[in-house]
């Protein structure tokens, strides 16, 4: 059954039947085959199909939800009996909030590549919501995230500390101040990160310790877009220092000096809770503790 999920999740994924067929290097009859005996053993029609599109019943959005998990955990079992005949190889699922995967992840990932050339990473994006559901449904193997919360399903340890400021232009009104107070800052527009971004946790953990209630905000997904906006005079951000680095070699944005700043927050790892980890996370989760 478990060639007749991942059949499945092909067709699903390629939203077409002889897309999927070539991806599995399989006949199109074949897939067809595959998806009918699959129906068949569920007991109820997965896909709504026609000459333009292939779409999942509700039954079916069941069944891949949970598709990808079973699979998933297969890849991982898998996984785990080769790291014991083995060295350190194979892929390496990992996923990571903006802020760290963007800035911070990169070299890691440069280390892991120079010390264990056998390990394959496969990097994920995300906001710190989505990257924690896609570990607890086993579509990855590690996260790093910057918000803190609890899951019952995953264990989250932090490993780093991270210093974020409000970011303004070089060009705005309050970039040559030596101190700021806050209340020079109601009155600016702030571009801030969509809810389940843990930069956007970190900006209301902020807003709330110095009493801060914005006039006018803004809401942009990604910190490139922000930096950008901040640095054509849009409006300010807060932001961490890794984000920033290279605007502030070049000049182009500026870190108020406030009482208070940098507020601190810590980057987590979030692996699913389960005393078995590949020989691979175990190494990334090592290297991430002694490079940051």
């Amino acid at each position: 059954m478990d060639h007749q999920l991942l059949v499945f999740v092909t067709v699903v994924e390629k939203e077409n039947f002889s897309r999927a067929a070539e991806e599995l290097h399989m006949t199109q009859p074949a897939v067809s085959q595959h998806i009918r005996m699959l129906e068949r053993t569920i007991g109820s029609k997965l896909l709504e199909r026609s000459n333009k599109y292939v779409r999942l019943t509700r039954a079916g959005e069941i069944v891949y939800h949970h598709a990808k998990e079973i699979l998933g955990l297969y890849t991982r079992m898998q996984r785990l009996v080769d790291d014991l005949m083995n060295k350190a190889s194979g892929n390496l699922s990992i996923g990571a909030s903006y802020t760290f995967g963007e800035y911070v992840l990169p070299h890691i990932i440069a280390a892991l590549h120079e010390q264990y050339p056998l390990i394959k990473p496969k990097i994920t994006i995300g906001n710190t919501r989505e990257i924690a559901e896609m570990v607890a449904a086993h579509q990855l193997d590690v996260g790093i995230v910057e918000g803190e919360f609890h899951h019952e399903q995953l264990a989250i340890e932090p490993f780093a500390e991270d210093s974020m400021s409000v970011v303004v232009s070089a060009n705005h009104r309050l970039a040559g101040k030596s101190r700021v107070d806050t209340a020079d800052l109601c009155a600016e527009t702030w571009i801030i990160r969509e809810t389940g971004s843990g930069t956007r946790d970190a900006t209301d953990k902020m807003f709330a310790c110095f009493g801060l209630v914005p006039e006018s905000t803004m809401e942009f997904g990604s910190n490139q877009i922000i930096k950008e906006s901040v640095e054509a005079g849009l409006g300010i951000t807060f932001l961490s220092h890794w984000a920033v680095r290279k605007e502030l070699s070049l000049g182009s944005l500026r870190l108020l000096q406030m009482e208070g700043f940098p507020f601190v927050r810590k980057f987590y790892s979030v692996t699913k809770a389960t005393q078995f980890q590949t020989r691979a996370v175990e190494l990334f989760l090592a290297l991430l503790r002694s490079e940051i």
